[in-house]
């Protein structure tokens, strides 16, 4: 998914142990959670999901969480059959099932029409390295 977004080699390689830091006990204690779609008994995509602590916000008064979806991806083999939108719509209900009522993600290129056509809004998210 990064190599197709033209992340280079390096960086990947820089982020990967410190991500398997980050991710282990995020798995462990369920803040982070992913499913994956098959076809024919082959992995055909995944999504991540995280549950953020957040304040209460205007859109989202009453919860102190948000849902981020991340690491969607499908393999080029199996895109076009809609199942990026079945795993975020998979992912959604996940959420809901964990009292999440407002999810937020950052689009790639590639990925932005499939969110757009399911009701995703564009937000004014800045952000830059310190």
């Amino acid at each position: 998914m990064f190599a197709e977004n033209e992340v280079s080699v390096a960086a990947l390689d820089a982020m990967a142990e410190p991500f398997a830091r980050w991710l282990a006990p995020r798995l462990a204690d369920g803040r982070y959670f992913g499913l994956m779609v098959e076809e024919a008994g082959v992995v055909a995509g995944g999504i991540g999901l995280i549950l953020l602590d957040f304040p209460p916000h205007f859109l989202h008064p009453e919860s102190g969480q948000r849902g981020y979806i991340l690491n969607v991806y499908v393999e080029p083999s199996h895109r076009g059959q809609g199942l990026a939108k079945e795993l975020v719509r998979r992912g959604e209900e996940q959420f809901r099932q964990r009292g999440v009522v407002f999810e937020v993600l950052h689009a790639s290129q590639m990925g932005r029409p499939v969110y757009e056509s399911l009701g995703w809004m564009a937000m004014p998210e800045m952000g830059r390295a310190l």
